[in-house]
């Protein structure tokens, strides 16, 4: 598989989320960043090799060996995220345009060296999980942080959007994974949310509510 081939697969996954649901071309190519018509031309090379299912109008699936393959690009990019973290100290907001570059490695044993060096990790530096070797996901019982009853009590899990900006702004509010957060007031206006995060009074726009990922405690 090319480097263009593995980042289709994976944009796939992560659109049907993981399930049987086909994905249209349109869909595909607004995550690509690119025309329909060469989203149509890779999906036929796909098709080819056996990891996408795809019928013109109907949209595209991975087949059981593409769906694979896509869980062991997302397996390397995000035990690549917890290194760089973990090890090399980069910032969590930093690390996702250079595990880019690193989940295309093919070695099976230096991405197995690397999960046995970071102790087996379940879950990457934004909180999502990270695929085992056999391609299965971890389970996390979380929420988001807009959708949490008032007055109730969780711990940061992960958040839904990891741009860099939404990450240098929580950040810059001392909000991070492990941090308590508590719910106390919810604004009927606008769903803006008045929290504690570790005993830090603060004000969140509905946004911010919603792309943080909270497990209740």
């Amino acid at each position: 598989m090319t480097h263009s081939e593995e980042n289709y697969l994976k944009a796939i996954f992560h659109l049907n989320k993981g399930g049987a649901k086909a994905v249209s071309t349109n869909a595909l190519a607004g995550q690509m960043d690119t025309k329909p018509s060469s989203v149509t031309d890779m999906i036929r090379r796909l098709a080819e090799k056996g990891v996408v299912h795809y019928k013109k109008y109907q949209g595209v699936s991975l087949t059981e060996k593409g769906s694979r393959l896509a869980l062991s690009v997302i397996r390397k990019h995000r035990l690549w995220e917890v290194f760089l973290v973990e090890k090399l100290s980069f910032n969590w907001d930093e690390v996702h345009e250079i595990a880019e570059q690193l989940e295309h490695i093919k070695s099976e044993q230096l991405i197995d060296r690397l999960d046995e060096l970071l102790g087996f990790p379940q879950f990457d530096p934004h909180g999502d999980p990270i695929p085992t070797k056999d391609g299965s996901l971890p389970s996390g019982d979380k929420q988001l942080l807009s959708n949490m009853p008032l007055h109730s009590k969780g711990i940061c899990v992960g958040v839904k959007d990891s741009s860099s900006a939404f990450l240098k702004f929580l950040d810059k509010n001392n909000i991070a994974l492990g941090h308590r957060i508590e719910l106390l007031e919810k604004e009927e206006f606008d769903n803006s949310v008045f929290v504690k995060v570790n005993d830090a009074p603060m004000h969140l726009s509905y946004q911010i509510a919603s792309n943080l990922y909270v497990k209740k405690i």
